[in-house]
């Protein structure tokens, strides 16, 4: 009996549309579904009093694949907005990433020959040959102090762990600048959607049949019986029944407020980065689309969210795979299960347990697209 649909989509997140606008681009009928009541996974943003609210976290997107982003400026015309995070520290507030601004604040240096010569100085009196951990990393790329003020409380309140047994390899990547440019990411192309993600995926999705509020693995045989091939996004264990296990994440626990006052912080972005304060960060949400002049200040409110960091349980929201030898050794374990799957594809972040930049979920899903619609 021949299949109502060529594929079925399990996610409308961006994996999910990606594949889902290529397929019918290809002349495939597309059936997209997701659990959630709304379109495009965790970049998902609603509008409240005009600000667009990034309901899941802060996005911004950046990249360096000029393929992506021409791909994506299809759908979406992006503004110029560049991630430039506050670091408060009981109060005092402290420029990120390290940067030169950063290094005067902290020990009043003003050329980058003094702030080299400051860390150096600090990573001799630490004595660390070969780091072990995310701590001795972190001090040898910029010093005691600016590790136990910036660094340290911050961390362990990501990731619910002292960062002496957290690996060196998370905190690798670190921007040090001994500039002062204050740009988070060294990215030839970022910004964010304006309009938002939503309406940016929902330009994805045009003209492709989607059923929201439709669990899959609820209704799986049902599913699949409509579909020839599945392409499934959510998560590798649940879709196994998490028969050998569960694989961990860090969760994130957002609090959402809407303020009566223009501006809250004056930045999308505040790291609390001292260990007392419970939440790690407060993001103001109308920062990401208006810019750093005075054009938010023309809506009257704005939405700020503080943002809790927790330790994963079954029923929450999974954010961040916890990516030690542990979990890769189960998930290795769910993949060889997955490559039996002869009409199911598993791909993005939950699919692969894998933590992707945006852009690497698209370029991801467009190598995808190539090998499976040719």
């Amino acid at each position: 009996m021949s299949k109502k649909y060529d594929y079925l989509v399990v996610g409308a997140g961006l994996y999910g549309a990606v594949f889902a606008h290529e397929a019918k681009e290809a002349g495939k009928s597309v059936l997209v579904i997701d659990k959630r009541p709304n379109i495009a996974g965790n970049v998902f943003t609603e509008d409240v009093e005009g600000i667009h609210v990034h309901k899941y976290g802060a996005h911004i997107f950046h990249t360096n694949n000029k393929k992506v982003w021409n791909y994506i400026t299809r759908f979406a015309e992006f503004n110029r907005f560049t991630n430039s995070p506050v670091a408060n520290y009981h109060g005092e507030l402290y420029s990120l990433p390290f940067n030169m601004y950063t290094f005067n604040k902290m020990w009043g240096v003003v050329t980058p020959e003094e702030a080299a010569a400051k860390i150096e100085e600090q990573k001799k009196e630490a004595g660390i040959a070969e780091p072990k951990n995310l701590e001795e990393q972190a001090i040898s790329l910029v010093g005691r102090d600016i590790f136990e003020k910036l660094i340290k409380g911050y961390t362990e309140k990501q990731w619910g762990r002292d960062c002496k047994d957290l690996p060196a390899f998370i905190i690798k990547r670190l921007p040090v600048r001994l500039t002062f440019d204050n740009n988070y990411f060294n990215a030839l192309y970022q910004g964010i959607p304006v309009g938002g993600y939503t309406k940016m995926v929902a330009n994805m999705l045009d003209g492709v049949e989607v059923r929201l509020g439709e669990d899959y693995l609820e209704k799986k045989a049902e599913y699949d019986a409509l579909a020839e091939k599945v392409i499934y996004t959510g998560p590798i264990d649940a879709y196994f029944d998490y028969q050998m296990g569960y694989l961990e994440y860090r969760s994130v626990r957002f609090e959402t407020e809407l303020l009566d006052k223009p501006n809250f912080q004056g930045n999308a972005a505040v790291n609390y980065t001292d260990r007392e304060t419970p939440w790690t960060r407060i993001i103001e949400h109308k920062w990401f689309e208006f810019g750093k002049d005075d054009e938010g200040n023309d809506l009257p409110k704005t939405v700020i969210s503080r943002e809790y960091s927790s330790e994963w349980k079954p029923g929450d929201e999974p954010y961040y795979p916890v990516n030690d030898e542990k979990n890769g050794a189960l998930y290795s374990k769910y993949r060889e299960l997955a490559q039996k799957e002869k009409k199911v594809v598993f791909g993005g972040r939950l699919g692969e347990y894998k933590y992707y930049d945006m852009d690497a979920v698209i370029a991801s899903a467009l190598d995808m697209c190539e090998k499976e619609l040719g």
